[in-house]
């Protein structure tokens, strides 16, 4: 009976969630509910009470990684926007040209995404997009596509998805052949829906334009382009702090958060209070959306009870048993990570599929590294991405689901099958 209860309590836990707006009830208090409940049920029911602690202490210890991950790169962006840092690209990209701003924008969060990584990128396109778009439900439009692109992005690069990574990690994949095989099944999948949201998006774009009394006075030029260059570089450094030291991407953030702490302090040492205020990082901490942090966390948990109690393990095996064919099996595993976390799913995988059946750099494995990247941009909670957008911006469940799901479902599968047919045909 456990598995059905608790099936039900994370059932309910989700649709609560999409329904935010209606019942007006805060989705990150919900998700903090659901988790806490998930584990009180298997706790309660579990003959060996310290197993379960064992485990949800491992759980914890991945998402924390996570947690802390997002904490170090929502400060130091943060930061920048406090130094007006982003207003250089914002200033870049402006344009009148519809099309052109809404190709600029999917390109930027496409490439970046596979440099830093799919959550980073979109923290910081949102930081952009704020400075640069008036219009809300254009915003949310372009958020959409950021949320498409950021995750078509992290595909193909072995450092720009959290799946990507633990397939190079576990030797199912290797750098240079992931990115030759699913770099151009990864920028169809951006490429489709940058090109039906072009067409969506009617009349001229309504740029921001910032009054002259909410300009930044506290910092000069140097200081913006300083912390900008610091800024960005620390975030382009994590990936290669984590390839030389093998230490969690999250020890390479706050490394990094820390040197610009430290030289935030030694820039602002000399101003007023008032000035090094607002310019500190204390009070980009503070400005950080802590519920969203707290909602990422709960929706985690949750879904890492129904690991415990091995359903994905268990869901991965039928799809294998019931479907069969790898095409299939893969495509099928990336449209449930839009409702389940994308990664118990491709770790069940990769125990399920040894090296010996389908050996390092294998079809099977390029292919799922895209499905599992990408599929989670059918639903707004189905990535890291999605769920940042949610909590930062607001953006509701539903209005996603009519809007972009339906689009990022397109390019998606068009993108599954250019792959299918690059293999037939070039290989």
């Amino acid at each position: 009976m456990l598995v059905p209860i608790l099936l039900i309590i994370f059932v309910l836990g989700y649709a609560f969630i999409t329904l935010e707006h209606t019942i007006h009830i805060n989705k990150s208090a919900t998700a903090l509910i659901t988790a806490v409940l998930c584990w009180t049920l298997i706790i309660v029911n579990a003959s060996d009470k310290e197993l379960v602690i064992e485990s949800l202490t491992h759980h914890l210890s991945a998402i924390s990684e996570i947690v802390f991950f997002l904490l170090g790169a929502m400060t130091i962006v943060e930061l920048i926007d406090a130094h007006d840092g982003f207003q250089n690209i914002a200033e870049a990209i402006k344009t009148t040209n519809k099309t052109k701003l809404i190709w600029l924008i999917a390109i930027i969060t496409f490439f970046l995404s596979a440099v830093l990584d799919n959550l980073t990128t979109t923290i910081v396109m949102i930081s952009i997009l704020n400075k640069l778009i008036e219009d809300k439900k254009t915003k949310w439009m372009l958020l959409g596509l950021v949320i498409i692109a950021s995750n078509a992005g992290g595909a193909w690069s072995p450092i720009g998805d959290v799946t990507t990574t633990m397939l190079w990690i576990g030797g199912q994949i290797t750098p240079i052949n992931i990115v030759k095989q699913v770099f151009f099944a990864s920028l169809v999948s951006m490429v489709i829906p940058t090109i039906i949201i072009s067409y969506m998006i009617k009349g001229q774009i309504a740029l921001k334009q910032a009054p002259a009394d909410q300009v930044n006075t506290s910092s000069n030029l140097f200081e913006r382009n300083l912390i900008f260059i610091v800024g960005i570089g620390a975030l382009l450094f994590v990936p290669l702090f984590k390839t030389i030291t093998h230490l969690p991407p999250y020890m390479g953030m706050l490394l990094c958060l820390g040197i610009i702490w430290v030289v935030t302090e030694i820039l602002h040492k000399k101003k007023p209070s008032e000035e090094r205020g607002v310019l500190s990082v204390n009070h980009a901490i503070q400005k950080i959306d802590t519920p969203s942090i707290l909602f990422f966390f709960g929706i985690l948990m949750s879904i890492a009870s129904l690991e415990y109690v091995g359903v994905l393990p268990e869901l991965a095996a039928f799809l294998n048993t019931t479907i069969g064919d790898i095409n299939l099996v893969a495509i099928a595993i990336g449209l449930l990570s839009a409702v389940l976390d994308n990664v118990p799913l491709v770790a069940a995988l990769q125990s399920m599929y040894t090296l010996e059946q389908y050996p390092q750099d294998h079809y099977f494995w390029e292919l799922l590294a895209y499905t599992a990247g990408t599929g989670g941009s059918c639903l707004i909670i189905g990535s890291a991405a999605g769920v940042a957008v949610m909590g930062l911006e607001k953006i509701d469940f539903f209005w996603y689901l009519k809007r972009i799901s339906w689009i990022a479902l397109i390019g998606y599968l068009v993108g599954a099958l250019v792959f299918i047919l690059q293999h037939n045909l070039f290989q």
